[in-house]
């Protein structure tokens, strides 16, 4: 097995190096995610529940469908690839995200207002 060049390996480190910064950088947004996905998860509870019922139907749907997405196992990256068997489902909530935006920010002013009535939510 021949080594590469000196330049060439150089590259190569610097190649890694700058994915491993970029997948850095992008932690904080899939960690901001992820926590939206409970509120999204919350929110189901709360719909199936009977306690929250002021979301129309598209969007409880796509909530409900992006979390089946998240939750099943044998998706388009499997979970199991280290690394990136999440990728898929960070996007696939993302997308959620900006569908349903507006009905989150209605869903957590709802669960304030319950809050402080001592009538709670799901968290």
């Amino acid at each position: 097995m021949s080594t590469p060049p000196k330049g060439e390996h150089d590259l190569d480190i610097a190649k890694v190096t700058q994915r491993a910064q970029d997948i850095e950088n992008k932690l904080p947004r899939l960690k901001q995610v992820f926590e939206q996905a409970k509120i999204m998860l919350s929110m189901v509870k709360d719909y199936w529940s009977g306690a929250y019922r002021e979301i129309p139907y598209w969007a409880i749907s796509a909530i409900s469908l992006a979390l089946l997405y998240v939750l099943n196992p044998a998706d388009v990256v499997p979970d199991v690839i280290i690394g990136v068997g999440y990728l898929d489902d960070a996007t696939v909530v993302a997308f959620c995200l900006k569908l349903v935006q507006r009905e989150l920010e209605r869903y957590e002013e709802w669960r304030a207002i319950r809050g402080k009535a001592g009538k709670g939510g799901h968290v």
